[in-house]
């Protein structure tokens, strides 16, 4: 009986140390994983707040993940309204066309260059976009002569029937309309032609002028690398 006692006591002596030795290694691991994130957030006054939980201040006002030595972890921005989403929306839908119609011009710019190195093959390109106007105006003036001539024929014949004192035949009549249709329409053709051309001659001063610029800033750009 005293030898089972006894053995007992050695075997609790020996094992206080080993169970102080575990629970002594087992305290920085707790407090490792004990330790948790605080939300930090400012109010519509500029004032800090923190909490151990997220609140509805911190989600309308945005907040930062601050660990246990303090530092940001992560910032998470304020809840948008559905107002405020949409014109986000739209601000980026409209920021993204802008880039697009930038790149598209930028490629446009590229492939005028790359087909005009000059500017002397470029002013001579605009001028035989106008001389194709002309070109055209002229034939439609060609055109509107005649149809005045076939015009003042038909009405020539009308007038010498009425100077006979005879009456004028229906037929004569309808052509002498449907000419004055035709010449109409002739004149209405020249006069879109005619501003036409002024809106191009005016374009190609401005488009050769964009050409002198997108040459310069190229130029500047070729010397700065």
């Amino acid at each position: 009986m005293r030898r089972t006692l006894f053995v007992i006591a050695i075997l609790a002596l020996t094992a206080g140390p080993q169970v102080q030795a575990q629970k002594a290694a087992s305290t920085p691991a707790q407090k490792a994983s004990s330790s948790s994130y605080r939300y930090r957030w400012k109010d519509a006054s500029g004032l800090p707040h923190y909490s151990d939980s997220l609140t509805s201040d911190a989600l309308k006002y945005g907040y930062d993940l601050v660990n246990d030595r303090g530092l940001v972890v992560q910032h998470v921005d304020r809840q948008l309204s559905p107002g405020e989403r949409a014109a986000a929306q739209k601000a980026a839908d409209e920021q993204a066309a802008r880039q697009k119609v930038a790149q598209e011009r930028d490629r446009v710019d590229s492939q005028m260059l790359a087909a005009y190195p000059t500017e002397e093959g470029y002013a001579t390109s605009l001028k035989q976009s106008l001389d194709n106007l002309d070109q055209q105006i002229s034939t439609t003036r060609i055109n509107l002569r005649s149809q005045e001539k076939t015009l003042t024929d038909l009405l020539t014949r009308a007038g010498d029937l009425e100077r006979a004192k005879q009456p004028v035949p229906k037929f004569l009549n309808d052509s002498i309309a449907k000419q004055r249709d035709v010449v109409t329409h002739q004149r209405d053709t020249l006069e879109r032609e005619l501003t036409a051309r002024d809106v191009a001659e005016k374009k190609n001063v401005d488009d050769l002028q964009h050409y002198r610029d997108v040459k310069a800033a190229k130029e500047k750009e070729r010397r700065g690398q």
